[in-house]
């Protein structure tokens, strides 16, 4: 262990994808995956004083980017392995994205989620036809748990952001924003990309570093949560201290991907971190301003924006709002408190 507490022994790592990799995924989700549109608010452009593109993955299937990943790495398993189905472990959005896409191919899948997870999440996973098997977050092991249950059945893990395949699926997120801000005639200062484990993050920065070198990544994540821009800053991972708490469930990770970050330290600008009341208070601004419901994850990078983490002024500047699955309940509490 380092002085972090992050691992020092780890197995080595798989060599993370290149462009190329993004562009067979992206033909691999044709027809799949929905291309989601580069929208342009000008309430929120005069709001910033520069020009603002949004990136809706709440209009992704499922309700957020998680499926680009979660069938891109699928889709990508032997025939002979796929019958013995395919076990995974998510707070609620990709664990929605593997049973999305182990669906569409045909695949078994079982899902160990959080017993805390958001009602909507779990309940949607098992509707698209997953097994799911409940973990308690503070004294298990989701990873372990799965192992366990892999092991069992014969199935292949899906991880939700340490995979080549996973971070080329997401990859195709950023690859979508390069090319519609080009056809938009948008040349992008930086991007805004709301992080958790890393894959979308890592994977929107290699298509930027090969398509608009020009143009500054940046993770996005909780206050407390923010362990990418912790880790960016000291040039290692580190994890997040215990004690902290946020209501943005789908960026809980304890630490960044060894992965994702291998790709992040390298291709990143930085890292920006917003509270909860300035993820409550950009929910409620996508919902009256821009008409879109996004749940607290999903919010972050346009929370930043709004609470002036970053200038925009005189500058173009792209971001994800990456899910938008949220029970009911939270998101009105979040619109009203954000609104007040």
């Amino acid at each position: 262990m380092n002085s972090s507490g992050v691992s020092t022994t780890e197995e080595p790592l798989p060599a993370p994808p290149g462009f190329p990799d993004i562009v067979a995924a992206a033909d691999r989700l044709a027809g799949k995956a929905v291309v989601t549109p580069l929208l342009e608010s000008q309430a929120l452009n005069a709001r910033a004083g520069g020009r603002i593109l949004i990136k809706p993955e709440v209009l992704q299937r499922t309700g957020s980017f998680k499926f680009r990943g979660a069938y891109n790495r699928i889709g990508q398993i032997p025939p002979a392995q796929r019958a013995a189905g395919v076990v995974s472990y998510s707070s609620g959005n990709h664990a929605q994205g593997v049973a999305a896409a182990a669906a569409l191919l045909d695949i078994p899948a079982t899902i160990v989620m959080p017993a805390d997870a958001p009602a909507i999440k779990i309940a949607n996973t098992r509707g698209y036809g997953a097994t799911v098997e409940l973990y308690e977050r503070a004294s298990e092991s989701r990873e372990a748990r799965a192992e366990v249950i892999a092991a069992e059945l014969g199935a292949t893990i899906v991880r939700p952001y340490d995979d080549p395949g996973i971070i080329a699926g997401q990859g195709t997120c950023g690859l979508e924003i390069a090319n519609q801000a080009k056809q938009l005639g948008a040349r992008l200062d930086a991007l805004l990309v709301c992080c958790g484990g890393g894959g979308l993050t890592s994977g929107c920065a290699i298509v930027f570093a090969e398509m608009s070198p020009r143009t500054k990544v940046y993770a996005v994540e909780p206050e407390g949560f923010d362990d990418t821009r912790r880790s960016l800053e000291s040039g290692e991972r580190v994890s997040n201290a215990p004690g902290h708490d946020s209501f943005c469930d789908a960026l809980l990770s304890p630490t960044p991907g060894a992965l994702t970050f291998s790709v992040n330290r390298r291709l990143l600008a930085g890292g920006l971190a917003v509270s909860d009341a300035e993820v409550a208070a950009a929910m409620a601004y996508a919902f009256s301003t821009l008409k879109l419901v996004v749940e607290p994850g999903g919010a972050v990078s346009l929370a930043a924006l709004l609470a002036g983490k970053i200038d925009a002024r005189g500058r173009t500047l792209a971001l994800t709002l990456s899910g938008g699955n949220v029970d009911p309940e939270t998101h009105a509490r979040a619109v009203a408190t954000g609104s007040a």
